[in-house]
């Protein structure tokens, strides 16, 4: 079959396809398509991508068997990716991580100790020599964690003196959420700081229905928590960001935030909500969540590559 591969850059109207393949995927490493088209809309669109040569679609006998891509928006020498393969086709899936690795070096010259990063399933349909045999190491895990959601849950009671708000009013709220998820989030592993209009690209934040991102206030210490969420996933609503200011933390404030988002979409009508963690996460956040009933769906690693100039 290799003889028949062939490779090109992805384009918008390539959305629908990448959408089948990575649900192809799913279902292998997960047991349920769970990839939303608008998603995979949103990555073709996203403003630091040139789809022109920093995307790959790979095709075997006019199938499209794997598809990637490359972005540099977290600063000097950081290069992230996204690589997809069917199982069975290691060809297609060196062919394009070869593209990647060549790209990511373009992207990061000159940085010094500058690398790729790419995530993938624990269990993922690539061959499992295959990226330690082209220099990839793990350097941490995260969990997709899920909880059933009861119909009739009540909104929680919040800890004494704590506030909420929405921030569906005007773009000042906005810029508040942004600067708490900063400062919160500021010592976490991967965390890259970024300016506003930036991080609204990043996070595909123009879209978002702000009445699902809320502020939680403590006398005495103002703003201290942000629950970031989003209701555009077919399979769950989800918790994207959950933080707590250092000063905040151990009063119940991430705790309350953790059950208002369980109520909220509760009152939606969703029956599952999810989120992500990083299981070596200093400030508790995995037992915080297994403790308000939340268990893992599946897990992640990531892949970290030096980007030598010499390959």
């Amino acid at each position: 079959m290799s003889d028949q591969l062939t490779v090109r850059p992805a384009g918008p109207s390539d959305a629908g396809d990448i959408c089948c393949l990575l649900n192809a995927v799913d279902l292998v490493e997960i047991g349920r398509p769970e990839t939303d088209l608008a998603a995979v809309e949103a990555d073709l669109h996203h403003p630091d991508v040139d789809l022109a040569r920093d995307s790959w679609l790979a095709f075997e006998g006019g199938r499209l068997v794997a598809y990637a891509m490359v972005w540099a928006d977290s600063g000097p020498g950081r290069v992230d990716s996204e690589h997809y393969a069917l199982p069975g086709h290691r060809a297609a899936a060196v062919r394009l991580l070869e593209r990647m690795e060549v790209r990511a070096r373009e992207l990061a010259a000159g940085a010094p100790g500058a690398w790729l990063r790419l995530q993938l399933n624990v269990e993922p349909t690539l061959d499992a020599d295959l990226l330690p045999g082209r220099g990839y190491r793990t350097v941490r895990r995260y969990q997709v964690m899920t909880r059933a959601l009861e119909p009739d849950r009540a909104a929680p009671a919040p800890p004494a003196g704590l506030t909420l708000r929405p921030c569906d009013g005007d773009e000042a709220e906005r810029r508040r959420a942004h600067a708490l998820i900063e400062e919160s989030f500021a010592e976490h592993f991967g965390h890259v700081e970024r300016p506003y209009e930036p991080w609204l690209d990043h996070i595909d934040g123009r879209g978002l229905d702000w009445s699902l991102v809320w502020i939680a206030s403590l006398p005495a210490l103002g703003d201290v928590g942000v629950l970031l969420t989003r209701d555009d996933r077919t399979s769950m609503g989800w918790l994207s960001h959950l933080g707590v200011v250092g000063a905040a933390r151990g009063r119940g404030v991430g705790g309350f935030l953790l059950r208002h988002g369980f109520a909220a979409y509760a009152a939606r009508g969703r029956s599952t909500v999810g989120l992500g963690v990083d299981t070596g996460n200093e400030t508790g956040a995995l037992a915080l969540y297994e403790a308000h009933g939340m268990t893992m769906h599946y897990a992640v690693n990531t892949w970290e590559l030096a980007l030598h100039s010499q390959g």
